[in-house]
């Protein structure tokens, strides 16, 4: 049976529910893990962080609000096409990226709210590339966690840039 993610799935929390402090230090080396292995571009180990029903986002600049259901988005990526991202990010076809870009994260300002058994997560992120030169990527993140195990997987995955425009990158070629 295939569930269907929407992309208003971790808008962030309201009211409603319940801030979990005393789970922030768990989430926090989650999301530390993931940072690291994307600096160190361990992208099949990246991959199995993900749910098998699983969604990553990245609006457009123009509009961080959109909803990929009815808005265009930079991202719109399912376990598959994640799946192919990876793929096509290890192969020299991957020509803005080949060789690889330096990366370096910054995960800050970690907020965890419980949504009955799964986790809603916020924190702010700062991503630097090095790559002929230096582009900083900066915005918030807002996840979906499901519990797995002792740790976490991640069902939904946004990433929301603050940078107004992407000139100076010309396209976001790295996940973010």
């Amino acid at each position: 049976m295939t569930t269907e993610i929407s992309g208003t799935e971790t808008r962030v929390p309201g009211a409603a529910l319940r801030p979990a402090p005393r789970l922030r230090p768990a989430v926090e080396d989650f999301l530390y893990t993931e940072a690291a292995l994307l600096d160190a571009w361990q992208l099949d180990d990246w991959l199995t962080l993900f749910a098998e029903q699983c969604r990553y986002v990245v609006p457009n600049t123009d509009l961080p609000d959109a909803d990929p259901d009815r808005d265009g988005v930079m991202i719109d990526d399912d376990r598959e096409l994640i799946q192919a991202r990876v793929e096509r990010l290890k192969s020299r076809f991957a020509y803005r990226e080949y060789p690889w870009s330096r990366t370096r994260r910054l995960v800050t300002n970690v907020r965890v709210f419980e949504d009955g058994a799964d986790l809603r997560v916020t924190a702010n992120f700062a991503v630097y590339r090095f790559r002929r030169g230096t582009a900083a990527y900066v915005g918030h993140y807002e996840y979906l966690l499901v519990r797995s195990g002792d740790g976490f997987l991640i069902r939904f995955r946004r990433a929301v840039l603050d940078n107004e425009r992407l000139d100076e990158h010309g396209a976001v070629s790295i996940i973010l």
